[in-house]
């Protein structure tokens, strides 16, 4: 029978930003920890991919934040794979505040690939259709993201401890670069709403300096990250204006 996993933690203060609200480095990582963990559970996690020459890769994160979980919020997390097909597998979130109240929503999409030739397997040869439990937290659809003219650019470096234990940029640091990359007097000013990841081709760690450029319009940014002439992820942003 196929299950969520659920987890409980509590947010600390090391994990908040300076307004005392859950950090994107820190949101994007506890996602991902607990679908790790979770594949690992299902027997097509690191393990399982490590002992066969094959990864997991991630094409779209798609995260909507109805309440920021706030320092010392005992947090409920529950992970799921949504719905599965020849190439693709969704896989959801939920993170639930002490009293049952829905905070924030998630889907992710993934391919499994052979990671010498760098080609898409298929899934159905890897995990089994019966770890889905089909129902969606949030029922995006997982489009192209439309293109956009930017009116700034922001740099960012490649520090050692951006690269994760796969020996890839964490996935993580896509959102900090989208988030630092609009400026400190914008964020001092707003708290995020919603960021919808799209990636396209990984940055090797090697790499000194990554270029973001963006468009903020009002509410909403939107930032292309490269290096040179590469695009290798796109990211838009929702924000809400700080309360005075």
């Amino acid at each position: 029978m196929a299950d969520k996993l659920i987890e409980t933690r509590v947010l600390q203060a090391y994990q908040c930003d300076r307004f005392g609200n859950v950090r994107p480095l820190i949101l994007m990582n506890e996602l991902q920890s607990i679908a790790d963990r979770h594949a690992e559970i299902l027997g097509c996690g690191r393990t399982y991919c490590m002992e066969n020459g094959i990864g997991w890769v991630v094409m779209y994160y798609l995260v909507d934040i109805l309440e920021l979980p706030a320092e010392g919020e005992e947090l409920t997390f529950s992970t799921w794979p949504s719905c599965q097909d020849a190439l693709r597998a969704t896989r959801d979130f939920e993170i639930r505040g002490s009293d049952g109240r829905l905070m924030v929503r998630a889907t992710s999409q993934w391919i499994m690939i052979d990671m010498e030739r760098r080609r898409p397997l298929p899934l159905a040869n890897h995990l089994s259709p019966d770890v889905v439990v089909p129902t969606r937290a949030y029922g995006c659809v997982f489009d192209k993201f439309p293109d956009f003219e930017t009116n700034k650019t922001h740099t960012m470096k490649c520090r050692f401890d951006d690269i994760d234990v796969n020996q890839h940029i964490n996935n993580a640091v896509y959102a900090v670069w989208a988030t630092e990359s609009v400026g400190y007097a914008y964020r001092s000013n707003h708290k995020l709403r919603r960021i919808n990841i799209n990636f396209k081709k990984e940055i090797n760690p090697d790499t000194p300096e990554i270029r973001i450029d963006v468009a903020i319009d009002g509410l909403v940014s939107r930032h292309k990250i490269c290096v040179g002439d590469t695009e290798h992820a796109v990211v838009i942003c929702e924000w809400t204006e700080l309360d005075n």
